[in-house]
């Protein structure tokens, strides 16, 4: 089980015991729901979904933390919960994916953060910074309270959409598409140097406008950023 503090202090879940259980994919999309929990993604050579969980929290008068783990139709469920007056209670899961998995990540509370996948992404946190690194299949990024960064990804396509917090897509390989909404917060596209030339259709209602990549209306490659309240920028890299 889990460490609980009885008594107030600071909660540090790096530190926590760590636990281990694997479960088994029949298909080749695995969804994930997340609860109170940060999720780091990783794709590796392994036959089954394999999670490593930490949990730390205290509580007083009640229960908790609580953590919950299982799989079924090939939805892996990950919640932690801690059900009382005053609490601080915090957990973080690590899953290795088998190769060639499809993932969608639906998450309530907490951060996700992905690296090296060749295959799509969808990712969606209702509060919490989205994270994807050294990808190369489509992504589909979604943040109703944080920022979204994309680093070094040469997804041929990539959505992103962020209620509260800034966007910041940084593009190994020149993109077919990118669609990037922000409703409060900058947004920040950084493409590779080059020739190439986007069809770029970028607009803020509350805030400055820069594209400095070279464009093409016609082109194949096309960018679209929209901003309600934050600056826009459409650079291309150093």
């Amino acid at each position: 089980m889990a460490l609980v503090l009885t008594g107030c202090g600071s909660t540090d879940v790096a530190d926590a015991p760590a636990e281990h259980k694997s479960f088994a994919l029949s298909g080749k999309t695995l969804t994930i729901r997340a609860d109170d929990s940060s999720v780091e993604l990783v794709p590796a050579d392994v036959r089954k979904v394999e999670v490593t969980r930490r949990v730390d929290g205290w509580v007083m008068l009640g229960n908790g933390p609580e953590a919950r783990w299982g799989m079924e139709d090939d939805t892996l469920t990950l919640a932690v919960k801690c059900d009382a007056l005053i609490s601080d209670c915090a957990s973080e899961h690590r899953v290795k994916v088998p190769r060639g998995v499809r993932v969608v990540v639906e998450g309530d509370n907490g951060g996700i953060t992905a690296s090296g996948f060749d295959t799509p992404l969808s990712l969606t946190s209702d509060n919490g910074r989205v994270t994807v690194r050294d990808s190369s299949g489509p992504l589909e990024l979604k943040s109703d309270n944080g920022s979204i960064v994309a680093e070094r990804v040469s997804a041929p396509s990539v959505s992103a959409q962020s209620d509260n917090g800034r966007v910041r897509l940084e593009f190994a390989s020149v993109p077919d598409r990118v669609d990037t909404v922000s409703d409060n917060g900058g947004i920040d596209v950084v493409l590779p140097g080059g020739a190439t030339k986007y069809a770029v259709d970028a607009s803020a209602d509350n805030g400055r406008v820069s594209v400095d990549v070279p464009r093409d209306g016609s082109s194949r490659h096309v960018v679209r950023a929209r901003s309600s309240n934050g600056k826009i920028d459409v650079r291309g890299a150093n």
